[in-house]
């Protein structure tokens, strides 16, 4: 999803309009993908490595089949018994390994892997990443603590809002509810920065009605979408 210079100025504008009617500082994150999900392919490999040649063996798929099958390495010196032992043995190492590398292969596509990783997992990163840009952005540190985050993360297709202590005095965590869905909406037309606009145009409404401007207000923090 492409956001263009004007979709920068448009959402910058949105949010020194916003301001203007609240004492409250809002920052807008758009993020590619809030986490690397590589560890996740790993894991199912070694998963799928461990689990599916032992539900062959259960199911009563044998290894000396697969050994006639493909043709395996024979030792002349050892007995008949430990020979056909060491070709089961060799041909299932042979499979555990082709399942790990196919299934690796598999979990390492970019959609797949977001769509194996599980849900609360995928909640979670996209939670910590917007605690992180949170607190990178400066802002827990204005003066009244009225700082919001409005967040979106593509990949994840997840967005979140997260107000500063200041903030959630005033209006309960509920009324986010409607900022968010704004959010997602924007997301899911493929337009992220009219869902920003209507997002924070919304932010503004609710933070005017419990956070009036003061009248030594100044603007904190800067208005720029910040894209990573």
């Amino acid at each position: 999803m492409r956001i263009s210079p004007d979709d920068h100025k448009r959402i910058a504008d949105a949010v020194a309009a916003a301001e203007r009617g609240t004492s409250g500082e809002i920052r807008c994150v758009l993020s590619k993908e809030s986490a690397d999900y590589r560890r996740n392919a790993i894991t199912w490999a070694a998963g799928s490595a461990l689990l599916i040649p032992a539900g062959a063996l259960l199911l009563g798929l044998r290894p000396q089949l697969l050994s006639k099958l493909f043709g395996s390495w024979t030792v002349g010196h050892l007995a008949a018994s430990d020979a056909q032992v060491m070709g089961a043995l060799t041909t299932y190492i042979g499979v555990q390994t082709a399942v790990f590398i196919v299934a690796w292969l598999l979990a390492s596509w970019p959609a797949l892997r977001r769509v194996l990783t599980p849900a609360a997992i995928t909640k979670s990163r996209v939670h910590a990443a917007t605690l992180e840009q949170f607190m990178g952005l400066g802002l827990h540190r204005t003066r009244d603590r009225t700082g919001i985050l409005l967040y979106v993360s593509i990949a994840e297709r997840r967005a979140e809002v997260f107000a500063d202590d200041g903030i959630y005095a005033k209006a309960p965590p509920e009324v986010w509810d409607e900022v968010v869905d704004r959010l997602i909406a924007g997301l899911k037309r493929g337009a992220p920065a009219d869902g920003f606009v209507d997002a924070v145009n919304r932010t503004g409404e609710i933070l005017a009605a419990c956070l009036p401007p003061r009248e030594d207000d100044t603007d904190e923090l800067p208005n720029d979408l910040v894209t990573r």
